[in-house]
């Protein structure tokens, strides 16, 4: 099995859930209220290791009880936490998510320590990971932190898997050094608003391939994925289930992703081990609440006549 790290954001979620969200200057009562750990960069990792994968978490948390909290937690779902530090004078990464009835949401990210992560903390990071193999990026610490390290693993061989999220243009010489890009309908047009407003999903996949992406992963949700590479096109059929809450799909999903990679299996394979991972998460409450582990997926595929895969 490759190993696998996750550089980016860690969050403690404040979690609303209503009805329905509410209008511009509209007050509505919530339903329940929950603390709960999230950030996407420390959801794929958690997500990762309750997959079974190998897997470390570069990061910052504030020195207060939600970085605590979050170390414990790390620990508790087999995160390698040894680059995670604590930032002095600032508080932990917060998400504040509203999550209506049918399972949407809505998030607004105070970054806190997050911010943190800048190339000076990269400098000290960086060398203790080299001896990972597969390494997993979105865009909620500073972007050029993640554009540095993004290159700079690339020069050293590394399999980098950036989810574009939140999503914001990604210059050039970035995206020849990315191995996976994951971006769901929205962030795909954003990270190719060089194109024409009217152009496609597939031109715009084709668009990111000709600027040296190996694999651009479209993420269609419940859909699942549309694949295009050098060898071809595909498409990795979704599975229906009845969400609960979508926080943190789109992290499971990578997280499967990295995690089925890191077994050498073909990526037809991993795009559904990836699937059945976000499937399953979106049918419990929180951003990690939901997250399944490996046998879980492998039962899930079974139970829909998925050929069998095998896993360390």
């Amino acid at each position: 099995m490759l190993k696998c790290a996750v550089i980016g954001s860690i969050n403690m979620d404040m979690v609303v859930r209503v009805d329905r969200f509410p209008k511009p200057g509209e007050t509505r009562t919530g339903d329940r209220f929950s603390v709960v750990p999230g950030g996407k960069g420390a959801n794929q990792a958690v997500a990762l290791g309750k997959l079974g994968g190998q897997v470390a978490m570069a990061g910052c948390v504030g020195r207060d009880a939600s970085g605590e909290t979050y170390r414990k937690n790390f620990a508790e779902n087999g995160v390698d936490t040894r680059w995670v530090e604590t930032a002095e004078n600032c508080t932990t990464g917060t998400a504040v998510i509203e999550v209506e009835r049918a399972g949407e949401n809505h998030i607004i990210v105070v970054p806190g320590a997050n911010e943190a992560c800048d190339e000076a903390w990269l400098e000290r990071t960086l060398p203790g990971l080299m001896d990972r193999d597969i390494f997993l990026f979105q865009l909620e610490i500073p972007r050029e932190t993640v554009f540095t390290a993004v290159k700079k693993l690339h020069a050293a061989g590394k399999t980098v898997v950036l989810d574009p999220a939140p999503a914001v243009p990604v210059p050039d010489e970035v995206l020849a050094c990315v191995d996976y890009i994951t971006p769901n309908e929205t962030e795909l047009r954003i990270v190719t608003a060089d194109l024409p407003e009217n152009a496609d999903a597939a031109e715009r996949m084709a668009h990111l391939l000709a600027k040296g992406v190996k694999h651009v992963i479209a993420k269609t949700g419940a859909g699942g994925a549309d694949v295009l590479s050098s060898e071809g096109a595909f498409h990795a059929a979704g599975f229906r289930v009845t969400p609960v809450d979508t926080t943190a799909a789109g992290d499971t999903f990578n997280a499967g992703l990295a995690r089925a990679l890191s077994e050498g299996l073909p990526l037809a394979d991993c795009l559904a081990f990836a699937n059945a991972s976000a499937a399953i998460s979106v049918t419990g409450a929180g951003a990690q609440g939901g997250m399944p582990n490996c046998e879980q997926v492998l039962n899930f595929l079974k139970e829909r006549g998925y050929h069998e895969l095998h896993l360390s």
